[in-house]
């Protein structure tokens, strides 16, 4: 008997030696740092839904020196998270990225003021000094004030804009009225910092009919010819939604994952709690697949934008498919 049960055991470890051999790599490339704004990704590994999909998956923390695009042209990663808006731009500019799944819903971006400047309305930011991120973000900003008719070049009659670093110190520091946050992230660290909800007036980007689409994710279009990238890009999908249902129904525990993951220690659990709850309202009742109807408005926004620095000239072709996300359904 005992024989049998190390035969076993022997076979056992074999075929788990060869699942892993032959079990297929995936980079993918995260838009910014560590945290509960990832955490699909995470618990999907941590839990081993990647494992038993089949694959090897490999996740890239991003930073404030980290373009995702730069990073995927470079192929440094098979997939990235990226913003609609930077990738719209980065297909125009000839790097044919192309959308293959889009797990957030809605954007939690917004424009956080002192209620103490008198800013009750975006007519109030007249002449005004706003905090706006750059490196790809600031695209949503500037189809918002064109809509508005301000101008950015901090003339007479428009809006000063300061370049933000991925911090809240200027409205902290009083060096400008508003600055962009997140639902899930600044606008906390704000409060975090001694300002009370009351003494705050925010605009989110949603309410004010340009809100552009977030943290989908996206591949060179090149590899989408070749039936097994398909094939196992549908798998990561799959197993990422999968990952995100689960951080959905268990917060707290997606939360510390994130936290288990962060190599850099900095993640810390109460925010990363208070992050999670946050982005489970953004990606609530989401399977991973795009919104056509959200993407043209995006593309709309980012037209009608025009200006000084437009993101986008014309409507873009081909920039987001479905055969991951039919594959993934089909699984």
């Amino acid at each position: 008997m005992k024989k049998y049960l190390l035969g076993a055991v022997a076979a056992v470890g074999m075929m788990t030696a060869s699942l892993a051999a032959h079990a297929e790599a995936v980079t993918i490339q995260l838009k910014w740092v560590t945290q509960a704004q990832f955490a699909g990704y995470f618990v999907a590994q941590a839990k081993g839904f990647y494992k038993d999909a089949g694959l090897d998956v490999t996740i890239k923390p991003g930073g404030p020196d980290v373009n995702p695009q730069q990073v995927l042209a470079g192929g440094g990663a098979d997939v990235v998270v990226d913003w609609m808006p930077s990738a719209l731009a980065t297909r125009e500019k000839g790097q044919p990225v192309v959308n293959i799944a889009q797990p957030f819903k809605r954007s939690g971006m917004m424009l956080t003021c002192r209620a103490e400047t008198g800013i009750k309305a975006p007519t109030d930011f007249k002449d005004k000094t706003l905090g706006v991120w750059f490196f790809g973000n600031e695209y949503p900003f500037m189809a918002w004030m064109a809509k508005l008719g301000y101008k950015t070049d901090g003339s007479a009659g428009g809006v000063k804009v300061i370049k933000q670093g991925f911090n809240v110190d200027p409205l902290i520091q009083k060096q400008a009225d508003c600055i962009s946050t997140m639902t899930y992230n600044e606008y906390w660290q704000v409060i975090d910092a001694g300002i009370p909800a009351d003494q705050l007036v925010t605009f989110k980007y949603e309410d004010q009919g340009v809100a552009t689409l977030e943290d989908g994710l996206y591949v060179m279009e090149d590899k989408l010819k070749d039936p097994a990238f398909v094939e196992t890009m549908a798998k990561f999908v799959k197993a990422s939604m999968k990952g995100w249902d689960y951080a959905r129904a268990n917060n707290d525990e997606a939360a510390q994952i994130v936290v288990d993951s962060d190599a850099t220690g900095a993640a810390a659990i109460e925010h990363q709690k208070r992050m999670m709850s946050e982005i489970s309202k953004l990606t609530e009742g989401s399977d991973g697949t795009l919104d056509t109807a959200a993407a043209d408005r995006t593309v709309e926004t980012l037209l009608s934008a025009g200006g000084e620095a437009p993101v986008i000239t014309k409507k873009p072709e081909g920039a987001w498919t479905t055969a991951v996300m039919d594959k993934a359904k089909g699984m």
